[in-house]
């Protein structure tokens, strides 16, 4: 996977803060990344790389896909103290790394999770490059929401970095409601909110909201959009969440 990465940003000049950033994994910007981090003096300003990438290839996008989702998994475990273990492995869950990738991932890890602060402009850039694919952003999000609550009931400081990383994903209302609602502590679980629609919402609302996301978040549909195989694992989360959720309301109403 990763010589695919190498091969992609190669062929392809990635800017911003995660171009930077894979220069870390790549071996070869290690410290500048540190010094150019979001935060620092030298910092990416958001007109820097917000244009850039814009006809990336598909490879390009996976690859800056990838980062983000190892740069921003780093920072929300990061955000309510030392990562622990469990937030590890719940990453190593949502991203699956070949052992001969496990170094250089690795290495985008631990720059990442320095320091919790300077997120944005990652989330800001991915947004920008998937703009038109926002099922991925959604993908991208519950990736999140997964590392985040592996060590328990997500707390308050990682609810807050969700929440804004979801605006700037361009991810709010019931749609972020929409994915939180997968996240609740067991027992917990809203169907409805699963489903995005309402408690009292009319058996065809539901029916309609169910065929809809499924159609929407099925792996193959979001590996063709461009979300990498090695993350799919959180999208067949999902599926499994949006079955049991529909499978939940027709039970409670006796419908099945």
């Amino acid at each position: 996977m990763w010589g695919k990465i190498i091969g992609s940003f190669a062929g392809f000049a990635m800017g911003g803060p995660i171009g930077a950033m894979f220069g870390a994994a790549a071996g070869h910007a290690y410290d500048k990344v540190h010094e150019d981090a979001p935060g620092s003096t030298r910092a990416w300003s958001g007109e820097r790389f917000l244009g850039i990438g814009e006809n990336a290839g598909a490879a390009s996008r996976q690859s800056a896909f990838s980062v983000a989702v190892v740069v921003l998994g780093a920072k929300v475990a990061k955000v309510d103290g030392a990562v622990n273990r469990a937030e590890i492995d719940a990453f190593k869950e949502v991203f699956r790394v070949p052992p001969q990738d496990v170094r250089n991932v690795g290495r985008i890890f631990d720059v990442a999770k320095r320091d919790a602060s300077g997120f944005e402009p990652y989330a800001q850039q991915i947004a920008r490059l998937f703009r038109n694919e926002p099922v991925l952003l959604e993908e991208l999000l519950a990736s999140l929401f997964y590392i985040a609550r592996a060590d328990g009931a997500i707390k308050t400081a990682e609810l807050a970095f969700l929440r804004r990383t979801g605006e700037l994903l361009g991810i709010g209302g019931i749609a972020f409601e929409r994915v939180r609602a997968m996240f609740m502590p067991s027992g917990a679980v809203d169907p409805y909110g699963v489903l995005g629609v309402s408690a009292d919402a009319g058996a065809e609302e539901v029916k309609r909201s169910y065929r809809q996301l499924i159609r929407e978040h099925h792996p193959d549909r979001l590996m063709a959009q461009g979300l990498p195989k090695h993350l799919v694992e959180v999208a067949n989360q999902r599926m499994a969440a949006i079955n049991a959720a529909y499978d939940q309301i027709l039970r409670e109403r006796g419908q099945k």
